[in-house]
């Protein structure tokens, strides 16, 4: 047996099985695919998610099925020469004889020569591939049609430079190991086409909130309270603009030196408030208890808190306030109808000198259409018409203007409304605040509606978290006076 050595045996094993020769074909093949891909997506970056998957979900598992088969199908040899290379007799004649151990010496540096060229494949394609998948791109953008609202509403959100994972799954191998039995959850969803239409909010699947917001954002030292300005546009002829200024008590949780104290004051460490809801996205809430420091309790519940308890088969969620019963929504913001034609008014986007912008704007925008496609067609053909009908002079002097106006519509629609999902104007509704259209947020509580047995409510008082400066006023003079203009 001496003029055979483990390598030629090996080799020899290989070839004689189809599941060991296919799996050295896919391995020969894929590899150098895959390394020149990894390579360049390590030094440009490459964006596009559905070339990533290409790779990282196909072309990668085809290259590990692969040497899993190499192995595998060594082990499925036929004959005596086959079974005799990995019993104990075989190997010992290689390490007695002299002539075959200095032999052995040189095959085994082949093998781990092999060996170490496919570890390092692996594990560049293991690091690669994990960070393919902790990618906003493959988050957000390679289930298309499915995640398209959220992306979208994320690209547009003040977090728009964090990634999805950093507050979808954070540090922790816990949070991480849960992402992904609930991502491969809604792979197969998606491939099945059984997801819901809207995706409903994962109000429970969320990590702890404190645990996440907190890691940039500290409530015990935000002080004092912030001005807000915003710029609105009525729908006149002239897109008047007006101007809502608001003081917000944003106040503290606490710190070494003051206590907590404004908006703040609800997640402070000494005012634990827990609160029970009868709906999925906590908008019913017929009870609240403020447990204080010193441990006494004060239970607010609505007149009709035990029919609604009732009603739901868990009777309430009982749920801790954080962060996120507020701020719901701090990347995924979705806007009504007036407050996204009024940013993109106050931004430029859609040119305010163009009469009735606004007005003419809105009716189209608030239609209910079938399909994305069909609305920025009806949308662009419309306002089109109507102002060569209304305003030619002004279209044919200023072609530009109207242009213009269009995109800036037609993206106010696209940025908060997708038929395809079902997403539709107030779908997806902010507590941050309240506003006139859908969102009642801070009133969820604050109703004057939530009371004790001796008769104390939670007040609705407007001047508890803010105070009116300013409501739709063209100057208002708060802003004349901060700006030292007479």
């Amino acid at each position: 047996m001496g003029q055979f050595d483990m390598v030629k045996d090996f080799f020899l094993g290989i070839s004689r099985s189809r599941v060991s020769l296919i799996g050295g074909m896919i391995v020969t093949i894929t590899t150098p695919f895959l390394l020149a891909y990894m390579l360049a997506d390590t030094i440009w970056h490459i964006k596009n998610p559905y070339f990533g998957a290409a790779v990282y979900l196909a072309l990668g598992p085809f290259f590990l099925g692969g040497l899993a088969m190499i192995f595998v199908g060594a082990f499925f040899f036929r004959g005596d020469r086959d079974v005799h290379l990995f019993t104990l007799q075989y190997l010992r004649k290689y390490f007695t004889e002299p002539e075959l151990f200095g032999r052995l010496r040189k095959n085994v540096f082949l093998i781990v020569l092999l060996t170490s060229v496919n570890f390092a494949v692996f594990s560049m394609f293991l690091y690669r591939a994990y960070h393919y998948m902790e990618s906003t791109q493959f988050c957000g953008q390679f289930c298309h049609t499915v995640m398209n609202p959220e992306h979208t509403a994320y690209e547009n959100s003040p977090h728009s430079r964090v990634s999805c994972v950093e507050c979808h799954i954070g540090s922790g191998a816990d949070w991480f190991v849960k992402s992904k039995i609930s991502g491969a959850r809604q792979l197969l969803a998606v491939a099945a086409s059984t997801y819901p239409t809207p995706i409903a909010t994962p109000v429970h699947g969320l990590r702890p909130a404190r645990e996440t917001c907190e890691e940039c954002h500290r409530p015990e030292l935000f002080h004092g309270d912030k001005l807000a300005v915003t710029k609105r546009f009525l729908p006149n002829e002239g897109n008047t603009p007006v101007y809502d200024v608001l003081l917000m008590r944003i106040g503290s949780a606490g710190d070494r030196v003051q206590s907590s104290h404004g908006i703040h004051w609800h997640i402070a460490p000494e005012n634990k408030i827990t609160y029970r809801s009868t709906d999925h996205s906590r908008t019913v809430i017929p009870e609240v208890i403020l447990t204080q420091a010193d441990g006494t309790q004060t239970v607010f519940r609505t007149e009709d808190a035990d029919e609604l308890l009732n009603e739901t088969a868990l009777e309430g969620e009982m749920r801790e306030m954080d962060c996120i019963d507020c701020h719901n929504r701090p990347s995924h913001i979705y806007l009504s109808p007036d407050d996204a034609l009024d940013r993109k008014l106050a931004e430029g986007e859609i040119p305010n000198q163009l009469p009735f912008i606004k007005r003419q704007a809105m009716e189209l925008i608030t239609v209910s259409y079938e399909s994305g496609d069909l609305a920025r067609a009806t949308i662009t053909g419309k306002l089109n018409n109507w102002y060569q009908e209304n305003y030619p002079e002004l279209v044919a002097a200023n072609p530009k203007i109207l242009e213009d106006a269009v995109k800036g519509v037609v993206a106010a629609y696209s940025d908060n409304v997708f038929p395809e999902m079902k997403v539709e104007w107030g779908t997806y509704i902010n507590h941050i605040g309240h506003g006139p259209d859908f969102d009642i947020g801070c009133f969820r509580c604050h109703d004057d509606m939530h009371e004790t047995p001796d008769g104390k409510t939670i007040s609705a008082d407007c001047n508890t978290c803010h105070t009116l400066l300013a409501i739709e006023e063209e100057n208002p003079k708060i802003l004349k006076e901060l700006q030292g203009r007479n």
